[in-house]
């Protein structure tokens, strides 16, 4: 359901009870990610604490532009942006920034990168990144104003991977033809199956060329804060930058998403143009020129206190829970005739076998609209040619009840296919 209310504001503002109908309005035809059946995308039920922050962010209405106008803000997001760099592995005086999304946290690590390994003023370099990698790779080279062959996505294995010894034929030909590998991009996590790039084979690869190494975390990287998760992304250590989103899994309310550094002076040495309006920063740089956004709400408080509500416990406990549930799900769908598309973490695709695209994309449709009348949501992505339904387990409401109906509703549409 979409539902649009009246736009423009009136003559006169309204009292407070129609704003509250109007509230209530936007509200009935909101996505709503608390539902037991909402398992179609990364997008958890928000913790009470990271809320109530959201709340008083919007209050105070500081602004992390200059430390002035968010004295202790600007101190926390430094100290919490440490504080996180060095619990995924990235070394004593790592450090980072909050952003607006992943896509902005991949796109300031690249202009970080082409800063960083001196390639400013050209254009015919390369990037690689795994065929699998997010689109938000080709979307931030193409506003750093480069051209569209400069990124080329190396094939992956069976499980999803970016396929080392193809990354390694990659960075030969580069370097024949005299091209600069700017940086490449390993994936922990990605969007469709939650699979896991090589990330020590990539950065022994990028170390050897003098080459950038980014990682995209914004889906698996928040496991590496739990000891009994970190080995389902390994290697984390060896990255220059790393994108996390606590967002996508921990309940923290949008946006959060973090661009993480081993070197985080990086960041206002490539961003930094000077503030003459403000006094001068307590520390190294405002937070305006520690990326590329200059005004900007205290979205750290969020994560914050939300981690506070969590605990290490916690958040254990959530990854754990994750896991299990797609583990679950995987061995209710195993002994139906699906092809499973699934990693470590916890998101799992699936298809029929022995359907032709056209007649997969058909059954996709079809079983999705009956999940839908089952009070269940999946998506309905497009991988390796074929349509998939994917199934994200984030959602702590989601119980052993759910995940049966939701097997037996895609056992019932298979059985109906191989009738038709």
């Amino acid at each position: 359901m979409s539902v649009l209310p009246q736009v423009a504001p009136l003559a006169e503002g309204l009292p407070l009870h129609s704003l509250l109908d109007d509230l209530q309005l936007v509200m009935d035809g909101a996505y709503n990610p608390v539902h037991p059946g909402a398992l179609a995308h990364l997008d958890p039920p928000p913790l009470t604490a990271s809320v109530a922050a959201d709340l008083i962010c919007a209050g105070l209405n500081n602004n992390l532009l200059a430390e002035e106008l968010s004295p202790s803000l600007s101190r926390l997001e430094r100290s919490l942006t440490a504080w996180m760099a060095e619990s995924l592995g990235l070394g004593d005086g790592s450090g980072g920034v909050a952003a607006s999304g992943g896509s902005l946290s991949n796109l300031m690590a690249l202009v970080v990168a082409r800063r960083s390994t001196g390639l400013d003023c050209r254009q015919d370099l390369r990037v690689f990144c795994s065929a699998d990698a997010h689109v938000s790779v080709a979307k931030a080279l193409a506003v750093m104003g480069l051209p569209a062959d400069v990124l080329h996505c190396i094939g992956v294995d069976a499980a999803g991977c970016l396929d080392g010894d193809a990354l390694s034929v990659a960075f030969s030909q580069a370097k024949a033809a005299g091209l600069p590998v700017m940086a490449v991009v390993a994936t922990a996590g990605t969007t469709v199956r939650g699979a896991i790039d090589p990330i020590a084979s990539i950065a022994s690869l990028c170390r050897e060329h003098g080459s950038w190494l980014h990682v995209d975390g914004a889906i698996g990287a928040v496991f590496a804060l739990s000891a009994s998760h970190r080995a389902l992304v390994p290697d984390l250590d060896q990255a220059d930058s790393l994108t996390v989103n606590p967002q996508k899994l921990l309940g923290i309310t949008k946006t959060s998403s973090l661009l993480l550094l081993k070197q985080p002076q990086l960041l206002s040495q490539c961003f930094g143009t000077g503030l003459p309006y403000m006094e001068p920063s307590w520390a190294e740089a405002h937070g305006g020129e520690c990326g590329l956004q200059g005004t900007r709400p205290a979205e750290v408080l969020k994560l914050w206190l939300g981690l506070r509500q969590l605990g290490e416990q916690g958040i254990a406990q959530l990854l754990s829970s994750a896991i299990e549930r797609r583990s679950h799900l995987q061995s209710l769908l195993e002994p139906l005739s699906l092809t499973l598309r699934t990693g470590p973490l916890h998101l799992l695709a699936f298809t029929p076998r022995g359907l032709t695209p056209e007649a997969a994309e058909r059954w996709s449709l079809r079983t999705r609209q009956r999940l839908l009348e089952s009070q269940l949501m999946l998506s309905r992505p497009l991988y390796g040619g074929r349509h998939h339904l994917k199934a994200v387990m984030g959602n702590p409401h989601t119980g052993l009840s759910e995940l049966q109906r939701l097997a037996a509703v895609v056992s019932r549409s298979l059985e109906e296919s191989a009738d038709a």
